[in-house]
């Protein structure tokens, strides 16, 4: 089985895989066909309705059998418009949206969060302080134990969380958690844009897909997973 991962693609839909200043030609195989297409969020820039249609519309169009994103902190529309989902849900059927649930696709349990820790009170951040770290460790706690696949929009810390000023801001609770999921195999996240790329920890592949580097080009390559059955493998591409 083949996952494909991308993440903050901030409403770049169709100029992804090409720099500024470019032509308006779409690479086709800049996004590479497979069995599931995973979006760890940050679909949009400001996240308004027209945005999050537009990057729904772009997502149902995906050759992939499985789509599958949740919202990340850009994506104000989900957290300040709550029937907006239900909108998308039902326009765009081809694409499942996870906050704070879980699918199984062809035997694999997925769980899909948008949460990540305070960051200038952005869409579904965690407060700041004490109150934050209990937030988080409430809301991880929820993540089923047998979830083979974890989607968040962020890192979990000291995992491609490292910005350009050399400082890990992933989540430490949610750490804690994914130490505590025997069955995990994979965790696919964005977020930090610069730490765009795949680490194995253990029997735990983690994937930063982010597809907008630091300068916000849209230009980082999908993430392609291969699952035999036992590991999960990153696909040099």
């Amino acid at each position: 089985m083949r996952i494909v991962a991308i993440s903050d693609t901030h409403s770049y839909n169709a100029k992804i895989g090409r720099r500024a200043g470019e032509d308006d030609s779409i690479p086709t195989d800049f996004v590479p066909d497979g069995d599931i297409l995973i979006h760890a969020g940050d679909l949009t820039d400001t996240g308004k309705p027209n945005q999050l249609f537009d990057a729904y519309a772009w997502l149902n169009k995906m050759p992939h059998e499985h789509v599958i994103a949740i919202p990340g902190n850009h994506d104000f529309g989900f957290e300040q418009l709550p029937e907006l989902r239900g909108v998308l849900d039902a326009k765009f059927k081809r694409v499942r949206t996870l906050i704070d649930e879980s699918v199984t696709v062809a035997g694999l349990n997925i769980y899909g969060s948008p949460f990540t820790p305070w960051f200038h009170d952005w869409a579904f951040n965690f407060l700041p302080g004490p109150a934050g770290e209990q937030q988080a460790k409430k809301r991880w706690a929820a993540i089923p134990d047998d979830t083979h696949i974890l989607i968040t929009h962020g890192p979990p810390f000291g995992i491609l969380d490292e910005t350009l000023r050399r400082k890990h801001v992933g989540c430490p609770q949610l750490r804690e958690r994914i130490l505590q999921l025997k069955q995990l195999k994979l965790h696919v996240f964005g977020h930090i844009h610069e730490g765009h790329g795949a680490q194995r920890v253990g029997d735990v592949l983690y994937v930063n897909a982010c597809t907008c580097d630091h300068l916000y080009d849209p230009v980082q390559i999908p993430m392609v997973i291969d699952w035999d059955g036992n590991a999960m493998k990153a696909v040099q591409r």
